[in-house]
């Protein structure tokens, strides 16, 4: 072989490198992102992806606990990351992951998008309810950044049909809430943030993601979460515990509907689910383990079933 075909030959080697690479982890992706169910809100084709314990029983009302991903994540993901899945066998839970829109997968904080996404889980709701006996009374929200976003619109436009919710590392901004919650009925909330979080700053700031082009600013996470006692017309001070040297609880209490608020804060934590598999610390903080996230949040829900005057609310026509 000649020299010029060998240097031929080791250039058509260096340039295939990133086509192949990028050929590997759409394929990756692919066989990852794998879903059991789809449906068509607002005319557009979605999809999820269900669990349902062995222990489920057709005669028992069931509770239903819908888990969010966050940007770029998909639900496989979210479901190997939160051990959902183990805990609802344990429990005795349906489980369902849906998947945001996009490429990468994402909820959208856009005015349209946003309802689009709202409908889609009121949607999501409907579906499974006509499959399997969910209890009413005890449908549940959760997510993870962006995924704690879209959960956040959730209860506030779909407050008749949620007992309460859960955000870990919520990707919150000032216009959406303000955008997305007046004048909202209360909402039980538990929320866990790091304070070592880099992609969205515990005290507030703009977007700590070097690979997001835009740069959101971001609210303190206890002033938000002081507005969330404020929605649910909690007593005005709220109660601080150091659960350990990992972890300082804030709590709401004498809410209005028992719609207690609490918030864990995960000392030096990152971007992450706590008691989950860890995301890269160099991208997002280190794992903060005082905490298992899961279930904490299942214990929360357990105590806030749906109740007061939004149980007996007729159930109003999904936001279009």
């Amino acid at each position: 072989m000649t020299l010029k075909r060998l240097l031929i030959g080791a250039a058509l080697v260096i340039v295939g490198i990133p086509v192949l690479l990028v050929a590997g982890i759409v394929v990756t992706f692919k066989i990852l992102d794998r879903t059991n169910g789809a449906l068509v809100s607002s005319g557009i084709p979605r999809r999820y992806l269900l669990h349902v314990p062995p222990s489920y029983d057709a005669n028992k009302p069931t509770p239903l606990v819908l888990s969010l991903h966050g940007a770029a994540g998909w639900p496989m993901q979210q479901r190997n990351m939160t051990g959902w899945d183990r805990l609802a066998d344990e429990k005795g839970f349906l489980v369902a992951y849906p998947a945001g829109r996009g490429t990468p997968q994402v909820w959208s904080d856009g005015p349209v998008g946003a309802m689009q996404d709202v409908r889609f889980i009121s949607d999501l709701i409907d579906t499974i309810s006509a499959h399997y006996r969910v209890d009413p009374a005890r449908i549940f929200v959760n997510g993870l950044s962006n995924g704690g976003m879209m959960t956040f619109a959730v209860s506030c436009r779909l407050a008749d049909r949620i007992a309460a919710v859960g955000l870990v590392s919520a990707a919150m901004t000032m216009r959406q809430m303000s955008e997305w919650c007046a004048n909202a009925p209360p909402m039980p909330a538990v929320i866990i943030h790091g304070t070592g979080d880099r992609i969205v700053p515990f005290g507030g700031g703009a977007l700590g993601d070097p690979f997001n082009p835009a740069h959101p600013v971001f609210p303190p996470v206890r002033a938000w979460v002081a507005d969330w006692g404020e929605r649910n017309r909690c007593a005005a001070a709220p109660v601080d515990s150091v659960l350990s040297a990992k972890v300082t609880r804030t709590l709401y209490t004498r809410c209005a509907d028992s719609a207690t608020v609490v918030l864990y804060a995960m000392q030096g934590g990152g971007h992450q689910w706590p008691g989950g598999k860890a995301l890269p610390a160099w991208w997002v903080g280190p794992m903060n383990d005082g905490l298992d996230a899961t279930h904490a949040i299942w214990t929360f829900y357990e105590a806030h079933p749906m109740r007061g005057a939004r149980a007996g609310d007729p159930r109003p026509a999904p936001p279009r």
